[in-house]
């Protein structure tokens, strides 16, 4: 086996493997080389050789996304570390472990004046849930620190930053390891706490008729058929999920924003929440939150191992624990309550329902046909990524089949890489994955194509409108040059040529016909990573979005 010579080096590679961190993504460049050759001459490391470094960050993010194992990320110094902070505070708000290693020059040659040098310790500080600022000597306390960093990524779910500094020869190697790391398992985590006492909570649950479940970024089959069978069976209960929640029964709305935002005064009041609970990661409706920002519960508990945002400035308890956990210790403590609560929404679903299929049936060809379509027409059992913006704000609008997990850079809800974090999921997930964009979001991450292991299998389904349609449905819109330019971002541009260049079938669809013909080619076709574009009409799809939600009452 052939190692590099520095034995920081060395010691990097070693913790890693003995700590389970075996995907590799490799960014090319000169100072980190002591670490691609130690990577990739060790077959216990699968590496992947990404270069541009933010499509790298939202590559391994992916991966570690359906893995649920750590990644590293590996740079060489300078502006290449600065790249990895999109999916770095991605990973921090996702909760996904992320590794950055980043090669570095000595400290005494930082901020003298030499090439490819910048400030790199510490650098991710306000996102990171470790640094470790590595030293160029040998020393056991490098080797702590690596540990405590990787051990810090694994058990607090999140991203870490290595800083390693290596002098010049970099490419030299040696037939056999020079030093033994200390690979050490470090008990200063805390550990997740036994469920508490629950009576007091359970008391409060059986005195109240209006409880809200809110379930946000879930992962699929995460929470037990007996806990949703019993939610479900709660009349007092009433569960609102999202696409991303990855929560399904028949009795669940799945629908917020379709259910809400027609609400007058005296329906917001009559739906206020005595108790809410909630649990997942980041909540995508703005209307959900606004109603439970005015109109708070008295209540407000969230469910998470790690972390309670106070999203609703309502937060009076955290439960530190497994969702599942909770409720499987929770649920028997509680009795049925007399309450029309869930039997009000579950007609004002229905209702809203019928309306919803009418205005379908009438519109014409836009981005609302479009989503409907694309989504009802999923493979089940597949595995759907959606960008951010416009496209995961249709996703809320629509039903989907409960055998498609779906996923969605929710963290910090940015449209940077999403096209990089579908196809890392694709790369480590088997089933079909099909990634649903806008056109600015795809064009944002283009060089995400730039990228040798695509799945065969791996579709794109681009809506192109000629910009940035989410500025059209937001407040403050008005048809004018600065709009144009400066918020929509208008462009006349397409996939074609991306996708000649990237080795991608290409096919397109601007009315409902061809969209039907395309969609059911584009699932057949699994020789090569396909592009669906599908092109609609800018100036009609704000108004067709706006006057849906007029027309539900």
């Amino acid at each position: 086996m052939i190692y590099p010579k520095i034995p920081l080096a060395q010691s990097i590679i070693e913790i890693c493997l003995a700590k389970g961190i075996t995907t590799i993504i490799i960014s090319p460049g000169s100072r980190n080389a002591p670490l691609t050759i130690g990577f990739v001459n060790n077959p216990a490391f699968k590496c992947y050789s990404i270069a541009d470094e933010r499509c790298a960050a939202f590559f391994g993010l992916g991966i570690a996304q359906q893995t649920k194992q750590a990644v590293a990320l590996v740079c060489t110094s300078g502006s290449a570390l600065l790249n990895y902070y999109p999916a770095f505070a991605e990973a921090f708000y996702s909760q996904i472990p992320l590794t950055v290693i980043s090669a570095d020059r000595p400290q005494s040659k930082i901020d003298i004046g030499d090439g490819q040098t910048i400030r790199q310790e510490n650098v991710f500080q306000n996102h990171s849930v470790y640094n470790a600022n590595l030293h160029e000597s040998v020393s056991k306390e490098n080797d702590i620190e690596i540990n405590r960093a990787i051990d810090a990524a694994l058990h607090q779910k999140g991203p870490v930053h290595i800083n390693a500094p290596f002098e010049e020869p970099l490419y030299d190697t040696v037939p056999e390891r020079s030093i033994d790391a200390l690979v050490n398992n470090f008990a200063n985590f805390t550990p997740v706490p036994a469920i508490e006492d629950l009576s007091e909570y359970a008391k409060i649950w059986n005195n109240s008729s209006r409880k809200m479940i809110l379930v946000g970024v879930n992962e699929p089959n995460a929470i037990s058929e007996t806990t949703l069978k019993n939610l479900a069976e709660d009349e007092s209960v009433v569960v609102m999920t999202e696409t991303t929640s990855n929560l399904h029964h028949p009795t669940f709305i799945n629908n917020i924003d379709t259910i809400i935002t027609p609400f007058t005064t005296a329906d917001f009041e009559d739906f206020k929440p005595e108790i809410l609970v909630t649990f997942g990661g980041m909540i995508v409706s703005k209307r959900i939150k606004a109603f439970l920002r005015k109109y708070k519960p008295k209540h407000h508990w969230h469910i998470d191992t790690l972390r309670a945002y106070d999203t609703f400035g309502a937060l009076t308890k955290h439960f530190e624990v497994n969702p599942n956990s909770f409720f499987e210790a929770f649920l028997p403590l509680t009795t049925a309550v007399k309450s029309d609560y869930f039997i009000k929404i579950d007609e004002v679903r229905k209702f809203r329902e019928v309306k919803h299929e009418i205005y379908l049936d009438k519109i014409s060809f836009s981005d609302f046909v479009v989503f409907e379509k694309v989504i009802k027409s999923l493979p089940r059992n597949s595995q759907l990524q959606i960008s951010n913006s416009s496209a995961i704000r249709y996703a809320q609008l629509i039903d989907i089949d409960p055998s498609i997990e779906v996923y969605c850079n929710r963290g910090t809800s940015g449209i940077d890489g999403s096209t990089s974090t579908a196809i890392g999921a694709a790369v480590a997930n088997a089933k079909l994955t099909v990634f649903i964009t806008g056109d600015i979001s795809f064009l944002y991450d283009s060089n995400a194509l730039w990228n040798q292991y695509i799945p065969k299998n791996f579709k794109i389904i681009l809506v192109n409108n000629g910009g940035g349609g989410i500025f059209r449905i937001l407040p403050g819109h008005e048809e004018s040059p600065v709009f144009n330019t400066f918020f929509e971002t208008s462009h006349c541009l397409t996939a074609e040529h991306l996708a000649k260049m990237y080795g991608f079938e290409y096919t397109i669809a601007s009315d409902e016909t061809s969209l039907e013909t395309s969609l059911n080619a584009l699932y057949h076709q699994n020789e090569k990573p396909c592009i669906l574009e599908v092109f609609t009409p800018t100036l009609k799809n704000d108004k067709i979005l706006l006057d849906y939600f007029k027309e539900l009452v």
